[in-house]
């Protein structure tokens, strides 16, 4: 019997340090097979690192594919466009408030 996968939520992918530089290795790359992504961490190898590709292709931020007898992976920005449109609330608050801060200065 096949496991189910849950969909997990993009920030929890991201929030880990090893994930965010993960996703970091794939934008640089079209795709990468795993014993060159592992090849990038100083962590306990192949399945630390499958681990966190795991969280990430359940949040849809990375697919795989076989070729031959290695898995490669390819980053999918597509879930990072929540992040952002969530972050852009932020950076428009902001934004205001140095504008202000910048007018009482003047004055």
């Amino acid at each position: 019997m096949k496991k189910v996968c849950e969909k997990r939520d993009v920030f929890v992918a991201i929030a880990d340090p090893t994930r965010r530089q993960l996703i970091r290795l794939l934008a640089e790359a079209d795709e990468l097979p795993l014993h060159e992504l592992t090849d990038q961490f100083q962590m306990g190898g192949r399945t630390a690192v499958s681990k966190h590709l795991t969280i990430l292709k359940e949040a849809d931020l990375v697919t795989n594919r076989k070729s031959g007898r290695e898995t490669r992976y390819r980053l999918n920005p597509a879930p990072l466009q929540e992040v952002k449109d969530w972050l852009s609330y932020y950076e428009q608050f902001w934004n205001e408030r140095v504008s202000l801060l910048k007018n009482i200065l003047e004055d």
